[in-house]
């Protein structure tokens, strides 16, 4: 086995890595031998230096590649070397003092309150199966500030309508408890009888096509980017947008930062701090406002 292959089952298996992290990670590190390959023939991964590192990020840049992407790559090099370290087949990781380039800070795009709640009172979703799943869908995204993996895979099991919470799937598997809008749960009993209605032998996924068969990504992407057309001229209408959305209106109206990254289920606060934006914007603008001399 080689070491590579040591590293993604390590992922897969002690880490719980979802698939598509093992992927990428696959993906950035078979990039990394190839370059290494063109520039150096063969090569013990073993003995590679900071130097081999440094050239490969520059060739990324000159690729055409985003700080951002490079960032990633680095990082998943920097996870193989440390998983090398653990294993004592290094001493030090060439990757460690690698300095990646500077990615600049995007505020998140967010929808404003007024355009969500006139999307979801006013009659915009039709009365029939495909319509009130699409709404159950747009709403238990802004409702929870769930992400797109942990919606698609979501059981009508993960639902616990008198506590109004959801049991959710989350990043390396991690279960987290997240509640939901009281006002809901009318909408997700509206839902279950028509889905079960339609498929009386369906999927026990939540979710379901018109065809009864679990939903997949690029539909819910579609639903998400459709409705939100009908409200907002925001450059990006994706799932995630709603979870940002989520995010900057509990903010915004007071919500402890703490409790948004459990509620978002991040592993640090640092992710979060992102959002804070959003109530700083909303301080100066009441302070202009308000303030004589503002």
């Amino acid at each position: 086995m080689s070491y590579q292959e040591s590293f993604l089952k390590y992922l897969k298996f002690e880490k719980r890595c979802s698939d598509h992290t093992i992927v990428a990670y696959k993906n950035d590190l078979d990039q990394f031998e190839e370059f290494l390959f063109k520039t150096v023939g063969d090569f013990n991964i073993l003995k590679i230096d900071s130097r081999a590192i440094r050239q490969w990020i520059v060739s990324l840049m000159e690729s055409g590649d985003v700080p951002k992407t490079v960032g990633r790559k680095v990082t998943a090099l920097k996870s193989f070397y440390k998983y090398l370290m653990r294993q004592e087949l290094i001493e030090l990781s060439p990757a460690g003092m690698v300095i990646t380039p500077k990615v600049p800070k995007k505020l998140p795009y967010f929808v404003d309150e007024n355009s969500l709640h006139v999307l979801l009172d006013n009659g915009y979703f039709r009365k029939d199966f495909e319509g009130v799943r699409d709404k159950l869908i747009i709403s238990l995204f802004y409702g929870s500030g769930m992400r797109l993996s942990e919606l698609k895979n979501l059981k009508e099991s993960n639902i616990l309508q008198a506590e109004c919470l959801l049991k959710v799937l989350g990043k390396n598997n991690k279960e987290r408890i997240v509640p939901y809008p009281g006002s809901m749960n009318t909408l997700i009993t509206e839902y279950l009888l028509i889905r079960d209605t339609e498929f009386p032998d369906g999927s026990p996924a939540l979710f379901v096509t018109s065809k009864g068969k679990p939903v997949y990504e690029k539909l819910i992407y579609r639903v998400v980017k459709k409705y939100l057309s009908l409200v907002t001229t925001l450059e990006k209408k994706s799932p995630h947008v709603l979870r940002h959305t989520y995010a900057t209106h509990l903010l915004d109206r007071g919500a402890d930062l703490n409790a948004v990254k459990e509620l978002l289920g991040h592993s640090n606060l640092a992710a979060t701090q992102i959002y804070t934006h959003t109530s700083t914007e909303k301080i100066q603008r009441i302070y202009k406002q308000a303030h004589p001399r503002a």
